[in-house]
């Protein structure tokens, strides 16, 4: 069965939510479709950390959308790289489907609903000891993160998320997003259920 692979930066609010709803779905309908998420680190694309106000500001336009979601963030702990969260997920991944899939939910989780700094030692030790993980070192770790960039490059990845599934791709499928002035607006993407329907057929 062809892995689901979505291309994501972890500190990006508008794929915690989408990562949420595909996970979601795939419990709800019983598949058994591997998501792997892969790193794609927005700090190296755009050639500086993501800005925490920015990434509030866009969280304020998604509570549109999704009222309770994002309750515990904290713009004063945004991380100031996802370098060493990315390494970890990649490490869960080492270790199993399931394990990768649970630590890429689970630091988004950390960031947006707990308020705690994902580029932190002391929480990147903590989120692997409870997942039973060795996190990767500094290096190996921008290895990991260097081999799925250029991966999603070859591919075209537009951006965050990115979601493959075989030759065909969707770009932030649950969302609809603009920009207006100096605001977003967000809605929820009327296609998104035959988007669910072509990945989990």
């Amino acid at each position: 069965m062809t892995d689901i692979e979505v291309f994501a930066d972890i500190a990006c609010p508008f794929t915690h939510l989408g990562l949420r709803g595909l996970f979601a779905e795939r419990a709800r309908r019983g598949s058994r479709r591997v998501i792997r998420v892969r790193a794609w680190p927005l700090e190296w694309i755009n050639g500086s950390p993501l800005d925490p106000a920015l990434v509030a500001h866009e969280i304020d336009a998604l509570r549109v959308v999704a009222p309770t979601a994002f309750k515990g963030f904290d713009g004063t702990h945004f991380p100031a790289t996802s370098i060493p969260a990315f390494g970890l997920a990649a490490a869960g991944y080492a270790v199993d489907d399931g394990t990768g899939e649970a630590l890429s939910l689970t630091l988004r989780a950390a960031l947006f609903e707990r308020g705690l700094d994902v580029s932190n030692p002391d929480t990147i030790e903590k989120i692997a000891a409870d997942a039973g993980v060795r996190p990767l070192d500094a290096a190996r770790a921008e290895a990991a993160v260097r081999a799925d960039w250029e991966r999603g490059s070859a591919r075209g990845v537009a951006g965050s998320p990115h979601i493959f599934l075989g030759d065909r791709n969707w770009f932030c499928p649950s969302l609809r997003i603009a920009k207006v002035g100096d605001h977003f607006e967000v809605a929820k993407a009327g296609e998104v259920r035959a988007f669910y329907d072509a990945v989990f057929a």
